[in-house]
């Protein structure tokens, strides 16, 4: 017969608790995706970290000219769910400046959203999903890394494959003979980097011609990228959305890739080599998180574009919303890999903000998070806009 002891150590009593009850969705019936994406606040586990996701990512969205829209369709897919944040929620400070009063520029003003995004990303087919929020107008600014900027051009000239039945285990010597460069379970063909050098070599020469020229160009990365965005004129591209509405793109490292290879080349054909100021961009992208009035951060991947982000975090005192969606994990002390209460305690982000890390391959999830918010947001904006037209 078992001890008290052991009974006392296996039926230890529960204090009342009172929370969210985990429970799936239910495919005995047909499920729309709105429901199903919302079934997953109750999975558990990285469904319920999705789910959290795209609840602060509702929070900072702010389409343009469908602010209204946004919050009633939040409202309705949950009465209790906080609507999306405008500068006329908060109390008018004394110390405002005069367009500040204006109730329709206050209505108007909303959360600056920093999207950062790895390279491999542009590669896969998430590219079609950052033009969509570039093409809309839906986020502020672009932080990338070298490849984010030359893949998305280089699938203008030419394009991406998949590896047959998406293996990642192809021979690399034997790819190298076909000249065929692998990227994860994806094929770039050795011929689009060559494409890439015709299309991009005489522009060089150019933008050369106006920094020697009467009126001095000084080139940053943000001003490369716009030049490359004008000239590469394919509306399939986030560069060519990015130039027409005027969204800054950021590279930090821009040489890091093919594009710094043809800048390496075309300083050995040109007795005056391209200058690229990166001074010049780290105040602009700083200068506009300062002057944000909320900020938010969506972060895909890590390294370069997760921390310069962040980092122009620090000098508003942090992030008001934060998402990662990563892989990374914190125990080799890698700034990838770091969970957001590691940038609360650096100050980038707020002490009081929120944020939520998704440890998931974005390719398989961030697709979900756009259609349960931007996307919703725009879809119901085609409705309304049609609604009108009738």
């Amino acid at each position: 017969m078992a001890s008290q002891a052991a009974k006392d150590a296996i039926f230890v009593p529960s204090e009342a608790y009172e929370g969210v009850r985990i429970k799936g969705p239910d495919f005995n019936l047909p499920i729309e995706l709105d429901a199903l994406l919302k079934s997953y606040e109750t999975i558990g586990f990285q469904a319920t970290g999705l789910a959290r996701a795209m609840e602060l990512i509702n929070k900072m969205v702010r389409p343009f000219g469908c602010y209204d829209i946004v919050n009633r369709l939040l409202t309705l897919i949950s009465p209790c769910s906080q609507r999306t944040w405008r500068l006329s929620d908060e109390t008018i400070h004394p110390d405002s400046q005069t367009e500040e009063l204006d109730p329709d520029i206050r209505a108007a003003t909303g959360c600056s959203i920093f999207l950062g995004y790895t390279s491999n990303l542009v590669s896969s087919g998430l590219r079609e999903i950052i033009k969509f929020l570039v093409q809309h107008k839906y986020i502020s600014c672009l932080v990338t890394t070298a490849g984010g900027i030359e893949e998305d051009l280089i699938k203008c000239l030419g394009p991406t494959y998949s590896t047959p039945n998406g293996v990642f285990n192809l021979d690399g010597a034997t790819l190298r003979k076909k000249g065929l460069n692998r990227i994860g379970n994806l094929l770039v063909p050795n011929d689009n980097y060559c494409k890439f050098e015709d299309w991009v070599v005489p522009i060089l020469d150019t933008m050369v011609e106006e920094q020697e020229g009467p009126d001095r160009v000084r080139w940053s990365p943000s001003k490369v990228i716009d030049r490359l965005g004008k000239e590469i004129n394919n509306e399939d591209s986030i560069l060519y959305w990015a130039h027409k509405n005027q969204i800054p793109v950021f590279c930090p490292a821009l040489t890091d890739g093919s594009l710094g290879d043809m800048m390496y080349f075309h300083t050995y054909k040109t007795e005056t080599p391209i200058v690229v100021d990166i001074v010049a961009d780290i105040r602009r992208l700083n200068d506009l998180s300062i002057r944000s009035r909320k900020a938010g951060m969506i972060i895909l991947g890590g390294g370069v574009c997760k921390h310069q982000i962040a980092n122009s975090m620090l000098f508003r005192n942090g992030a008001d919303y934060s998402v990662y969606i990563n892989t990374g994990q914190e125990f080799d002390g890698s700034d990838s890999g770091a969970r957001p209460d590691e940038a609360v305690s650096w100050g980038k982000i707020k002490i009081d903000g929120e944020s939520v890390k998704v440890y998931a391959d974005a390719t398989l999830v961030f697709p979900l998070v756009v259609a349960g918010t931007f996307g919703k947001a725009h879809w119901a904006k085609q409705a309304e806009e049609a609604a009108k037209a009738v």
